[in-house]
Order: C-alpha cells, then sequence, then structure tokens
C-alpha cells in the first residue's frame, strides 16, 4: 500500500512539473508572495518557517486547522471553475453554426451585386454599339478623302512634272518633285494597285529623264573637251542644281566631279612632269594658281551651285589630292636632285598652304574633323622643352605645365598633311643632314672647351651648367618641332634616334671626357702614392679649378638627366600614338646619371685621399710612451684643415643641386670613417693615457663630421637626419674600440663581456686587434681567445659560425685584402 502511495506521489509530481516558460507566465497572470504558489516549494523549509522552535510546536493545530480550511477552499474553487465550463463546448458550436449562415446569406448577396452588374454591362454595349460604327465609319471616310486627295495631287504632279521636264523648267520642277516625292511615300502600302503602282513608276521614270536631262546639260554647259563656255553661269543650271538635291545622290556627285575635273584640267596641262614648274623650287607656282582659281571660280560660278555643296573647298581638296600624287611621282624620278633646303623650302610652303585652307575652309568634306587646341598656360623658360613652340604660321602657342597630366594632342588643322604626306618618305636626306650637323655641334663643342678651358674658380661659370649643353637642347627642340611639322610618324623616331646617339656622345666627349683624372683609383694602389707615403709627403689633391670643373660637369649632367626627360615627354606628345612605345630615352638618362656618379666619386677620393696622410701619421705615432692627455692631435688638425678646405668649395660649387651635395657628404663619411677605424687598429700597443687622447681626438672628429654639411658656412643648416645617423654609427664604433682597449683586462671573464656587450662583434679578428693594441702577450691573447669563443652567445639553429646573430661583415674586413697587398709591395720596397 505504501508503495502505491509513493508511486502516485511520483506520477502526480511528474504531472504537476511545468516548464520555466508555463511558470513565468502563471506568475505574471496571477502573482502571489505564497510561499506555497512557488516552482520551488519545499515542504521542510516550509514546515521549519512555521515551527523554527520546539515552543512554536504548541499551536501545531492551529496550523492543521488552518491548512485544512484553505485545502476546502481550493477545492471549492477548483469544483466551481469545472462546473463553470460544462456548458463551453455547446456554446461554441452554436457560435460555429451562426457564423456559417452568416457566411451563406453574405454569399448570396455578392451574386445578386454581379448579375445586376452584368446586366448593366450589356445593357451598355448595346447603347454604344451604334456610336463605334459611326466612329469607325467616321475615320475610315476621313482616311479615304485624305487618300483621295493625295491621289489626286500626285497624279496631277506626276504630269505636271512630266511637262515641266520636257520644257526644262527646274526651278518649279525642284519645288514639284519634292512634293510628289512626299505624297508618294504615304502609298507605300498601296502599291499593289495597278493604277498606284503605275503612277510610280512614271515617277520614277521621271527623276530619271531629269537626271539625264541635267547632267547632259551640264556637259554641253562645260564639255570635257575645249574650254569652259565665256559667258556665266545660266539660271537653268542653277535651277537644275536645286533639281540634283532632291534626285539620287548619285547624280549630285556625277555632277561635282565633272566639273571639278573639268575646272582643273588646265593645272595637269600646265604642270606636267616634264615642265621646270613642276620641281620642288617653282612650288609656289602651284598654289598661286589655285588661289585664281579659286577667285575666278567664286566670281564666275559661285553662286550657280548651292551653298551646302560645299564647291569651292571641293575643288582646293581635288586639288591638293591632285598635287600629293604629282609631286610624289616627280620626287621619285628626281630623288637625286632632292637637298635637305630645297626640301625644307617646298615643305614650309605646302605647309603654309595647309594652314591658308585651314583658315579658308572648315574640312566639313573631309572624313577627319578637326580638334581642339589645347589651353595655354605659362612655364618656366630655363628649359628649351619648355618654352613656346613656334607654330606653322610662326605664332606661339604656350604648352602645359609638364607637372600636370597630359592629354594627346589633337590636330588643329584639318588639312595638315593632305599635300605634305608625299614629303615622308624623302625625309631620310632631312635626318641625315641633322645627323651631320649634330656631329659637326658636338666637335664644335669640343674644340670651344678645349680653347676656352675649363670653368674657373670664383667666376659665374664655376659649377655653373657648361653653356654647350644648353645650346645642345635648343637645337634638340628646333629639330623635334620642324620635324614634328613635316612629319610624326617614323621619321620622328629616326630623329630620335640621331638624339640617343649625340646625347651619348656630349655624356662621354664633353662630359666624362673632361672630367680630372685622379691620382688613384677607388681602393686601387700605385708605387707613386707608397713612395709617397713612405716618404711622409701628402698625395697629389685637385686644384680648386679642378674642384669646380668637377661641380660644373655633375651640375651639367643633372640639367641633361632632367631636360632628357622632358624631351622625351615632349617627343611622345608628338609622335603618333602608335609609335609612342618606341620612344624610350631611358638609356641616356641612365648615362647622365652614371656622369653624376662619377663625379661625386671624384670628389670623395680626393678629400678621402686628401686625409691619408694625417691617418697614417696616427698609425705610426707612439702611443704607448704618451703621457698626458692635450688638445686634439697634429693628424686630427691636419684632416680638419683638408675638409675645410675641399667642402665649402664643393658646397657653393653645388648650391643649385643640393641632393648630390648631401650624396657627397654620405660617400665621403661611408668611406672615411672604415678607413679611420682600420688605422686606428694599427695603433699598438697603446697606454691608457694613449687611449685617452685617441678618444678625444675621435670625438674632435666625430664633431667635424656632423658639421661636415655647414662646415665654413655663414648660414648654419642642419645635416640631414640619414646623413647623422651614419656618422653617429660609425663613429660611435670607434669610441666603443676605444673604450673597451682603456678597460682593464683582468679578469678576463669581465673583460671578454664587456666587448661582447659594446661592440656586439663575434668575429676573432676583431677580438684578436683589440688585444694587439692593448699589447698583450701572445699566450694571454690565446687565452683570452678562447675564453672569448666560449663566452659568445648561442648562435640561432642553422648558423654553425662562430659569429654573433648580430655582427655583419665590417669594412675593414672587406679591404684585408688590399692591405695585405699594401704590406707586401712595401716590404719588397
Amino acid at each position: 500500500m505504501e508503495e502505491e502511495e509513493f508511486e502516485f506521489a511520483e506520477d502526480l509530481e511528474a504531472i504537476l512539473h511545468l516548464t520555466p516558460e508555463v511558470q513565468l507566465a502563471i506568475e505574471q497572470v496571477f502573482p502571489s508572495q505564497d510561499p506555497l504558489d512557488r516552482a520551488d516549494f519545499n515542504a521542510v523549509e516550509y514546515i521549519n518557517t512555521l515551527f523554527p522552535t520546539e515552543q512554536s510546536l504548541a499551536s501545531i493545530d492551529d496550523v492543521v486547522n488552518k491548512i485544512r480550511l484553505k485545502i476546502r477552499r481550493l477545492d471549492d474553487n477548483i469544483r466551481t471553475v469545472v462546473r463553470g465550463q460544462t456548458n463551453v463546448g455547446q456554446d461554441g458550436r452554436q457560435a460555429l453554426e451562426e457564423a456559417q449562415i452568416a457566411i451563406q446569406q453574405l454569399f448570396g448577396k455578392i451574386k445578386d451585386i454581379k448579375d445586376k452588374a452584368e446586366k448593366s454591362e450589356q445593357m451598355v454595349k448595346e447603347i454604344t454599339r451604334d456610336i463605334k460604327q459611326l466612329d469607325h465609319a467616321k475615320r475610315h471616310l476621313t482616311t479615304s478623302i485624305t487618300t483621295l486627295n493625295h491621289l489626286h495631287m500626285l497624279a496631277g504632279g506626276v504630269d505636271s512634272l512630266e511637262a515641266m521636264t520636257r520644257k526644262r523648267q527646274y526651278g518649279e520642277v525642284a519645288n514639284l518633285l519634292q512634293g510628289v516625292v512626299n505624297v508618294l511615300e504615304h502609298f507605300h502600302k498601296y502599291m499593289g494597285i495597278p493604277q498606284i503602282r503605275q503612277l510610280s513608276e512614271r515617277v520614277k521614270a521621271a527623276q530619271s529623264e531629269l537626271g539625264t536631262q541635267i547632267l547632259a546639260d551640264f556637259e554641253e554647259a562645260f564639255p570635257s573637251q575645249g574650254s569652259k563656255r565665256p559667258g556665266g553661269p545660266s539660271n537653268v543650271l542653277r535651277d537644275a542644281c536645286l533639281v540634283a538635291n532632291v534626285l539620287d545622290p548619285r547624280i549630285k556627285q556625277e555632277i561635282i566631279k565633272k566639273f571639278i575635273r573639268q575646272h582643273l584640267s588646265e593645272y595637269l596641262v600646265l604642270f606636267q612632269e616634264n615642265q621646270d614648274v613642276a620641281w620642288l623650287d617653282k612650288i609656289d607656282r602651284r598654289y598661286a594658281w589655285i588661289k585664281r582659281q579659286l577667285v575666278d571660280y567664286e566670281e564666275k560660278y559661285g553662286r550657280m551651285f548651292p551653298e551646302e555643296w560645299c564647291m569651292t573647298e571641293r575643288i582646293a581638296v581635288e586639288f591638293c589630292h591632285i598635287t600629293k600624287v604629282e609631286l610624289a611621282k616627280v620626287m621619285r624620278t628626281r630623288a637625286k636632285e632632292i637637298e635637305v633646303k630645297l626640301l625644307l623650302f617646298a615643305i614650309q610652303r605646302t605647309t603654309n598652304f595647309e594652314g591658308l585652307l585651314a583658315k579658308r575652309f572648315t574640312g566639313c568634306t573631309l572624313t577627319d574633323a578637326p580638334g581642339q587646341k589645347r589651353p595655354e598656360s605659362p612655364l618656366d623658360p630655363t628649359n628649351p622643352f619648355l618654352e613656346d613652340e613656334p607654330g606653322e604660321d610662326m605664332g606661339t602657342e604656350k604648352d602645359e605645365d609638364l607637372a600636370k597630366p597630359r592629354k594627346p594632342k589633337a590636330p588643329d588643322n584639318p588639312f595638315h598633311g593632305i599635300v605634305s604626306k608625299c614629303f615622308e618618305p624623302h625625309l631620310y636626306v632631312y635626318i641625315e643632314s641633322q645627323d651631320k650637323n649634330l656631329g659637326e655641334l658636338i666637335d664644335r663643342f669640343v674644340a670651344d672647351f678645349r680653347a676656352q678651358g675649363p670653368p674657373k674658380a670664383g667666376t659665374e661659370e664655376g659649377g655653373a651648367v657648361l653653356p654647350s649643353c644648353a645650346d645642345l637642347f635648343v637645337y634638340y627642340k628646333k629639330c623635334m618641332v620642324q620635324c614634328s611639322q613635316l612629319s610624326t610618324g617614323e621619321p620622328m623616331i629616326a630623329l630620335t634616334t640621331i638624339f640617343q646617339k649625340f646625347l651619348r656622345e656630349y655624356a662621354w666627349k664633353i662630359l666624362s671626357g673632361n672630367l680630372p683624372k685622379s691620382s688613384s683609383n677607388s681602393g686601387g694602389l700605385t708605387i707613386t702614392s707608397l713612395l709617397k707615403e713612405k716618404e711622409g709627403s701628402e698625395a697629389a689633391k685637385f686644384t680648386v679649378d679642378e674642384l669646380c670643373l668637377i661641380c660644373s660637369i655633375l651640375s651639367t649632367a643633372e640639367y641633361c638627366l632632367a631636360t632628357t626627360q622632358q624631351l622625351e615627354e615632349k617627343l611622345k606628345e608628338k609622335v603618333d600614338k602608335v609609335l609612342v612605345e618606341r620612344i624610350n630615352l631611358t638609356g641616356e638618362m641612365d648615362t647622365f646619371s652614371t656622369v653624376i656618379s662619377n663625379s661625386i666619386q671624384l670628389l670623395v677620393q680626393d678629400l678621402d685621399a686628401a686625409c691619408d696622410p694625417a691617418l697614417t701619421a696616427m698609425s705610426k705615432m707612439p702611443w704607448q710612451s704618451v703621457e698626458h692627455v692635450g688638445d686634439q692631435s697634429p693628424y686630427v688638425t691636419s684632416i680638419i684643415m683638408h675638409i675645410k678646405q675641399n667642402v665649402p668649395i664643393i658646397r657653393d660649387n653645388l648650391a643649385s643641386t643640393r641632393k648630390y651635395f648631401t650624396q657627397f657628404c654620405i660617400k665621403f663619411t661611408n668611406s672615411f670613417i672604415p678607413k679611420f677605424i682600420n688605422h686606428l687598429f694599427r695603433c699598438k700597443p697603446i697606454s691608457m693615457v694613449g687611449a685617452e687622447q685617441l678618444l678625444l681626438d675621435t670625438h674632435s672628429l666625430k664633431t667635424v663630421l656632423l658639421d661636415l654639411p655647414s662646415i665654413g658656412s655663414q648660414v648654419l643648416r642642419k645635416a640631414p637626419a640619414s646623413y647623422t645617423k651614419i656618422v653617429v654609427k660609425g663613429m660611435t664604433r670607434a669610441e666603443m674600440i676605444l673604450k673597451v682597449v682603456m678597460a682593464p683586462h683582468e679578469p678576463p671573464v669581465v673583460f671578454v663581456d664587456n666587448y661582447i656587450k659594446l661592440l656586439a662583434d663575434g668575429n676573432p679578428e676583431t677580438f684578436q686587434k683589440i688585444l694587439d693594441m692593448k699589447g698583450l702577450k701572445r699566450s694571454e691573447q690565446s687565452s683570452m681567445l678562447e675564453l672569448f669563443r666560449q663566452r659568445l652567445p648561442t648562435p640561432p639553429s642553422g648558423d654553425g659560425g662562430p659569429s654573433l646573430s648580430f655582427s655583419a661583415p665590417t669594412p675593414e674586413q672587406e679591404s684585408s685584402r688590399i692591405r695585405k697587398l699594401e704590406k707586401l709591395i712595401k716590404k719588397r720596397l
């Protein structure tokens, strides 16, 4: 029995277990503070709440009675609710039946309305049927009347047209024919009717007869053989031209063709290939003849042809085509007689004539439309390729700023090349002439340079761009403009090749060929230099004039580099679009860049060589016997003196090219500091006081090098950050070397760790040189080297060498072979 009650309690608990969502909804609808209504009700806690102490058990009967009373009330409420829900189902069914009945009544009413609407529509159709019939009848009647009127007009017009054609009444025919043609267009859909088709055939026959008749009239008035009629044009022919506008376009083209051929027949006779006036030297007579003919045409026949026919322009264009063919023929026959001056004369006269055509006519009879002119803008006149360019009428037109994006230039003259194109196959004569002229110009530049000598220091020419450079590019510009007026095709490519050739020759003969020769090459060694070093004398230096010459060549090369880039852009503007990719002056710009680099290298080598004796003196001083630290050593004073002599001269002569002066400073520093450190290693042994003196000297040199860009200048400028970084990094290494030398070598572990920390150089050779500078014995050096190898940080995986991961080959290592060779030669001497 107890088990059954337990199972019943479990089933009841399972049934009464509600989901959290349902429980939350109940709490929102029926909020309650009673613990019995909580979902997590705990009977034990509830009883403990009712009877917290043993004394409270005395009122257990009252509590039980209250709970029983509450249970009876709950039972009564549940019973009332259950009884209230007994009739709910019956009420719902009754409401559903009432709704269905209401829907059926609504459907009945809708059907009645639909039936009445259909009846109303039928009634309206019956009322409007007669009205629609009347509308159709009216429209058909209107169409019939209009068609009959058109038919009457067509029939009458055809009769009148045939009669007027026989009488050559072209003035009336011109207006009537256009009207008949327009009316006939309305009968295209009635062509199946025999009468309409017959009228259409009569119109076509009349048009054909008119065309034949008009051509015969023009042939009679302007016969192909013989001279033109002495009288002026008749009104009949003028009206005939108006009729031709309405007829087949071929009639109009035939009239134009015959008239122009007859009008230019005299030209073909006068300027035959075997006539003297046909040659290029008398080309002006051709253009004078056509000018007279155009004036004669305007006076006699200007009113005969309609204005929209553009007969004057057509005559001029046909003259150009004939002239182009005839000139090409005579030039092929007499090609050996063509000279440059004669060719340019003919081209100039021809382009001038084409310019006159552009001013007089619009070019409407040509297929090419005239382009738009480029906007004008002022430019810097120092570069010849940024200046005004002469036009065909010797006027000027500004170019756009080179810094702004450019658009391809459209041709301003629609008649450009209509005749002058025939000269293009013979422009090789012009190109060969320019090749010869440029060769003579370069030779003259070389001769002038040798005669006048290099620029002198203290003059305006010192360090300035060579005048020959500007002359060369001005001549280039003149040739480019002249050639672009002759042709924008292959001749421009040929001229570009000539430009490239002489740009290279200028760079080799004028610039590189006149650079002063250095006493020793970079890193090289000569017997003379060794003997001078052995004797203690200073190496040969460039004179001030030679330094000015180098700076002048450097400035000239920079000007050539920039102007060559401008030349390339201009050539690409002038040449045809399809040939733009073949314009490339990169090689020539690289050549000038090489001249600039060589000039800077010469300046660096000169100053570097001037400092070599002082560095040699430093390495030969007895640093072990120095007793006290004084001012900077004499060798430092000597180095500073050479720097103060050379650098201001170079800076003043490179004032217009500051970036290359900065490059000079950087290259000199990159060359001097490794050489200074190399000579520093030769100073051995060194005492503590000697190391302190060397450290003072190193600091003095570091200060001078940091001030190198503005040394000796009244205007103090801050050195570039890139240059300062190089000086600080290099001279700090020299200072660290001396600090390591000054450090005591006992205990050895501390010394080795201090070396690794300060120099961060894992090369044993560098450590060996430090030990030599300290004057340690070979036995001590061996133990030190072994300890150094042990104390090196572990290299990263894949690197089995003993050097530190961050150490790089030092400059003194890179020049070790040269030093060994130098020592070998010294011993033999």
